[in-house]
């Protein structure tokens, strides 16, 4: 695999690992909402991630990085509170908030970031090894 590669297959993750973290702030920013624009609870969204082959036409020998499918929509029911107060309680005074879990929304902020830094890291680290080889060959 080519040195140049590595910058690919970082960079796919990278990228991936922005959008994740993009998902995570707006379910956190979400997490104690009542109705969303469809007058619905907020659903909590997750980032699904799938295999991306580098290369040219699907040389077996080619690189994988890796790139976001879909982001899909929890399924499980929001939290209900009783409130018969609340302005959006339905005729029972229960009032429907977000799916979201703050705590599992940190810990894939957390994830999310140390990948980030993690493949950073690596292109720094090709970088500086292909500097060095250039200076090899100036002297």
């Amino acid at each position: 695999m080519s040195m140049f590669r590595i910058f690919d297959v970082s960079g796919s993750a990278v990228s991936a690992q922005s959008q994740r973290l993009n998902v995570v702030a707006s379910n956190l920013a979400n997490a104690d909402t009542v109705a969303g624009p469809d007058g619905q609870a907020y659903k909590a969204r997750q980032v699904v991630f799938q295999t991306a082959l580098m290369g040219a036409g699907g040389d077996p020998a080619s690189a994988a990085g890796v790139r976001v499918s879909s982001i899909q929509e929890d399924a499980s029911p929001g939290r209900r509170v009783h409130d018969p107060k609340h302005p959006a309680a339905d005729a029972e005074g229960y009032v429907t908030y977000s799916n979201v879990n703050a705590v599992q929304e940190m810990v894939d902020m957390i994830s999310a970031s140390r990948s980030y830094q993690n493949n950073i890291e690596v292109m720094n680290t090709a970088k500086n090894l292909l500097q060095k080889t250039l200076q090899m060959g100036q002297s």
